[in-house]
């Protein structure tokens, strides 16, 4: 996961958006808080798009269990975050509401993130 995000890493849709300033993993469920955030935030206003998934499956063992026995199942799915890369954008709001909502939703990742707008 080392370098900058390439791609994905400029606001291609909204207005205002949020940015990761460090990479790491991102799971399904830190998206969807952070998405539920934004939505409760702008009152359902404007448009959201989200701009990363987590297509990546991580296992995980129980925490008893002995070595071998091969690989567990899948514990859950992960989004591969770089730094750089525009994690949700927003259009049709105005922007203090973009900003409180985005800086809601920073809270609800593992990463750190950054406010932008076009």
């Amino acid at each position: 996961m080392k370098g900058n995000a390439q791609r994905g890493n400029y606001l291609a849709f909204g207005d205002f958006g949020i940015k990761a300033m460090s990479g790491g993993w991102v799971t399904s469920a830190q998206l969807e808080s952070a998405r539920r955030t934004i939505t409760h935030a702008t009152k359902r206003q404007g448009k959201l798009y989200l701009r990363v998934f987590p297509h990546k499956p991580y296992t995980k063992k129980s925490a008893g269990s002995r070595m071998g026995s091969g690989k567990a199942d899948i514990h859950g799915y992960v989004a591969v975050i770089r730094p750089g890369a525009v994690l949700f954008e927003l259009s049709g709001v105005d922007l203090a509401m973009a900003q409180e909502a985005m800086r809601l939703a920073g809270h609800k990742l593992s990463v750190k993130t950054k406010f932008i707008k076009r």
